[in-house]
């Protein structure tokens, strides 16, 4: 996948060790080997140094001397992407930002949250519930992800279906260059229409435009109450037709609405321990269904109405409400150990869906492009995208051009050039 091409000269690889200090400049391959391997061990990189700057000041110094000698920078977050958009596959220097993670404000006057890069998204909600504010993004691995590395993909989350996407949550960024220039729009304001939106240039652009060094987030209020169920469906049809139930029903208060399949669930109950079967019987299909509200009483009568409703239907075979938050956690953990628990099935091609397979994890992987082709055109019949929340990387930098129209990447490689002429910034990546 990669080459190692030559690395940078050992002066210069000095130079740069200077900026963050020797401690913060690894160079010796098994400290690398969390920065250079992803996480499903897909994708394995190579790099010189991987730098660990502490401070925007820091950054702004790497990206000045990389552009100056045309050093290629692969910036990175938590390494939790799924599509290679974090690794150094050319002998380029990875710039890790887990060290910029400070908490600058939380302002629940404003509803929201100033942090830098490498605070957690863990820390983030946490920040925010400590005062009585919820930041609606979540992701399974949100004790290791970024807020940087969500942005720079635009992660989505289990609670996408309500609150949106990374970018719905932004109103401001600091952003460094590649030439080193640090733009400061960490604006807080709802309302702001003097010129373009240049976070959005940012959000979404996995590092190729700009490193991303902090953010202020948008807070939502905390839910009074939350109720969960867990329910087993025939098809997947009858959970699009609940999905539209609850919507109706809940006028805005569905909050999760996640989809899995009877051989997903298996997964978990075989390798995730302390894991149980939610119902009493197998199901085909099953959707976990989160209501969220800001009154303390009623939602537990709309859930059972809502899932009376569609068992009357013939759309709902079985459900259970859990009685505790203990309870409701072991739902989500359920759909939370889907990734986590297909390495260890043999060999999976993601889509955010598990294949069965019989033949070896090398026989299958071997197939990739064909799985890939044909899961994607089933995407293109329906005006779909091929990426809906992992980003480009270079898993699907190639197929960007047969779903893209042509003027749209047009346009994207002129920004590109505009802000990074001499391809400084994960050269190779998206584009």
């Amino acid at each position: 996948m990669f080459d190692r091409s030559p690395s940078a000269p050992a002066a210069l690889l000095a130079r740069f060790a200077a900026i963050v200090g020797e401690k913060y400049a690894l160079t010796d391959p098994q400290a690398q080997t969390p920065y250079v391997v992803e996480m499903r061990d897909l994708y394995r990189g190579h790099t010189p140094m991987v730098l660990r700057p502490a401070s925007v000041a820091e950054v702004s110094q790497i990206l000045k001397l990389a552009n100056e000698t045309s050093t290629p920078i692969v910036p990175q977050g938590g390494n939790t992407g799924l599509v290679g958009g974090q690794i150094a596959f050319n002998n380029e220097i990875v710039l890790s930002l887990t060290r910029l993670d400070h908490i600058r404000e939380v302002d629940p006057g404003s509803n929201t949250l100033t942090c830098e890069a490498g605070v957690t998204l863990q820390r983030a909600r946490e920040a925010a519930a400590a005062v009585d504010r919820l930041y609606p993004q979540l992701l399974p691995s949100e004790g290791s992800c970024t807020i940087g590395g969500n942005l720079s993909t635009n992660a989505g989350g289990t609670a996408a279906l309500a609150y949106g996407v990374a970018r719905s949550h932004v109103l401001g960024v600091e952003v460094v260059l590649a030439d080193g220039r640090i733009l400061d729009n960490l604006n807080k304001l709802k309302k702001d229409n003097t010129g373009y939106d240049l976070k959005n240039l940012f959000v979404g652009a996995e590092g190729t435009l700009g490193v991303i060094t902090a953010a202020v987030l948008r807070l939502v209020p905390r839910p009074r109450a939350i109720e969960t169920a867990f329910v087993g469906l025939p098809s997947a049809q009858a959970a699009l037709a609940l999905l539209a139930i609850a919507n109706e029903r809940a006028a805005g208060g569905v909050t999760g609405f996640e989809l899995m399949t009877r051989l997903g669930i298996e997964m978990v109950l075989r390798h995730a321990a302390g894991s149980r079967d939610p119902l009493q019987k197998p199901y085909p299909w099953y959707v976990l269904v989160e209501l969220s509200s800001q009154s303390k009483t009623g939602s537990r009568e709309l859930l059972e109405e809502i899932l009376t409703e569609g068992l009357n239907g013939g759309l709902v075979l079985d459900a259970a409400i859990a009685d505790s938050l203990e309870q409701a956690k072991l739902f989500w953990r359920l759909r939370e150990m889907f990734g986590e628990v297909q390495r260890h099935e043999g060999g999976s091609i993601k889509h955010d869906v598990y294949v069965p397979v019989a033949a070896d994890r090398a026989e299958f992987l071997a197939r990739w492009n064909e799985v890939n082709a044909a899961v994607f055109a089933v995407v293109k019949k329906f005006g779909g995208s091929i990426s809906a929340e992992h980003g480009v990387g270079v898993m699907k930098r190639d197929l960007l051009p047969s779903v893209k129209d042509p003027i749209a990447l047009d346009l994207m490689r002129k920004i590109k050039y505009l802000l990074d002429p001499n391809n400084i910034l994960n050269p190779g990546k998206v584009l």
